[in-house]
């Protein structure tokens, strides 16, 4: 009688077994298939998706209408990715003998094949089984692993995949976590050797922008371009107390979203950049940091040192120059004059809130200026309806960015009746005006809970 093969249920040719065995799959490709099967951490990407839409339903408000649009438009990202797993799992179940990827195989035969799921300890410290514990680990640190993997790569995009990926590594050696004390821990470990891993095969450190060809950038120096460069949510921050630090590390406690932080850190190289986050931002103690970059004490505290140092230097300034609090009052009167003035086209009421040593970027475009002048050169002849450059009407809704002040715009072209998603401007402010404008591709709309279109 002809043996069958487990997976696909084709022939076996005899002998494929080995000596003494019985064979139970007709090719190499189909016990890794199988194997796949067994192990694939069923739902679990699913179960994340389902949690946040359900967190995101609860908050879900009907008023006013644009909010309400604004948070449906979001959930609606969600759904389609919610989808696209749906679809997936119906093709692989209509079509069990689907070609296994190269990297997937080899990752899978590496692994011990077992089909139980094994308890395991939770960073709370409560035994629990299988994939509810992993959800709740995931639940639990999510946000936390996606903000420190933003600050050392500076992009919003990046750091979701990385910190997905984090949690897939995660997954796949749950077993391991039976011997793990401190499961937060083990988690930035992964993510970090993860980010460090990019960085290496990346050349992400800042240089400074070139001359753009008939553009007058204005006369002060180039400042650092970083193409990368992505805004984050500040509704997606982790929920949870400032960490204490020591005197000596308060010079980047609390400052470590804003963008003029996230440039300067940028210069470091990848094991300084991370040794000064998981000492000085994360609250790692300098033994933890060493244990997570799996180095000796010393060359930790040497990492640490190294990069307080170069981060220094990157800043612009002294500290003290320019200020690290969160949006106060009157900042948030200067930003709806702002807005107003934007709405109205009103081009020297947005001029009087603009420092005269202004500088704008516009990552990942080429474009810079480092002068009001410089600056309003450019955009006078977009907002100025009786110019052939004129670009349409505006629409500006605040939002929160990076702990700074941040708008998004929506641009309605001539001859056109709907307002579409532009850019988002994040804004540092400076002694009352506006002295920065980081001006952002209208990618990252959905993450901001912001519909494409009004």
């Amino acid at each position: 009688m002809t043996a069958r093969c487990q997976a696909c249920g084709g022939p076996i040719e005899s002998g494929g077994g080995g000596p003494g065995r019985v064979a139970s799959y007709c090719s190499q490709a189909c016990r890794q298939r199988a194997y796949r099967e067994r192990r694939r951490p069923v739902g679990a990407p699913a179960r994340e998706l389902v949690s946040d839409i359900g967190e995101r339903l609860g908050r879900l408000r009907l008023e006013p209408g644009l909010v309400f649009h604004a948070d449906v438009e979001a959930l609606s990202a969600r759904f389609a990715q919610l989808r696209r797993l749906a679809r997936q799992a119906r093709q692989e179940q209509q079509d069990p003998a689907r070609p296994v990827a190269a990297t997937e195989a080899v990752a899978e035969a590496t692994e011990e094949a077992t089909e139980e799921d094994t308890d395991f300890v939770t960073s709370s410290g409560v035994t629990n089984s299988g994939e509810d514990a992993f959800t709740a680990l995931v639940e639990g640190h999510r946000r936390e692993l996606r903000v420190h993997c933003y600050r050392l790569l500076g992009s919003y995009d990046e750091a979701e995949d990385l910190t997905q990926e984090a949690f897939l590594r995660a997954w796949r050696a749950r077993e391991t976590m039976e011997g793990v004390d401190n499961a937060r821990a083990w988690l930035y470990k992964i993510a970090t050797n993860l980010c460090l891993d990019f960085l290496r095969r990346h050349n992400r450190r800042p240089a400074p922008y070139d001359p753009v060809p008939g553009m007058d950038s204005g006369s002060g120096p180039p400042p650092p371009r970083l193409p990368w460069l992505q805004p984050f949510p500040d509704d997606q921050l982790p929920e949870m107390p400032a960490v204490q630090h020591e005197p000596d590390e308060r010079a980047v406690a609390g400052e470590t979203l804003e963008l003029v932080f996230l440039t300067a850190i940028q210069h470091l190289p990848p094991r300084q950049r991370a040794a000064v986050i998981l000492r000085d931002v994360a609250g790692w103690s300098a033994q933890e940091t060493a244990d997570l970059l799996d180095c000796s004490l010393a060359s930790a505290n040497s990492a640490v040192q190294r990069g307080r140092s170069g981060l220094r230097q990157a800043l612009p300034g002294r500290r003290e120059d320019w200020s690290a609090d969160p949006p106060g009052a009157e900042d948030l009167a200067l930003l709806r004059r702002y807005l107003d003035a934007a709405a109205r086209a009103d081009i020297d009421a947005m001029i009087e809130l603009v420092r005269e040593d202004a500088v704008l970027t516009m990552p990942p475009n080429p474009f810079w200026f480092t002068t009001r002048d410089a600056l309003f050169g450019f955009v006078r002849p977009n907002l100025d309806p009786a110019s052939p450059m004129f670009a349409g009407h505006w629409r500006h809704l605040p939002v929160h960015a990076n702990g700074q002040l941040a708008v998004a715009g929506y641009l309605r072209r001539p001859g056109t009746s709907v307002f579409r998603a532009q850019l988002i401007d994040v804004l540092r402010v400076e002694e009352g005006r506006i002295a920065e404008i980081t001006t952002f591709e209208p990618h990252l709309f959905a993450a901001f809970g912001l519909p494409m279109t009004l």
